[in-house]
């Protein structure tokens, strides 16, 4: 069940990389949304298989979006950056629930 935010933000993060790209052919873009939504994708499946950190994969992958996209949509307010960044910063307070759970 943890591992549903996961698959979440794998297909939000690559959804808005490759939407950033067909909109802007902003490169940089493409390569961060496909590289975190990979990141959350390994995450989720490290989470479903029960293996070791997985949670921590999931926290640092928030980390990263949250960092990129926090200030992006406190500038654009756009609804698309507003989206990624409440997600981010909800995934990543569930994440880390789920590590201090489990120390």
């Amino acid at each position: 069940m943890s591992q549903h935010p996961s698959y979440l933000m794998t297909a939000l993060c690559t959804a808005g990389g490759i939407a950033g790209y067909a909109r802007t052919r902003s490169l940089p873009s493409l390569i961060a949304g496909v590289g975190v939504g990979a990141m959350f994708g390994v995450a989720a499946y490290t989470i479903k298989e029960n293996r070791n950190y997985g949670h921590e994969t999931a926290l640092t992958a928030s980390l990263i979006m949250a960092t990129s996209m926090v200030p992006k949509a406190i500038k654009t307010s756009k609804p698309f950056p507003v989206t990624l960044a409440i997600c981010s910063v909800v995934t990543g307070a569930y994440y880390t629930k789920k590590i201090i759970e489990y120390w």
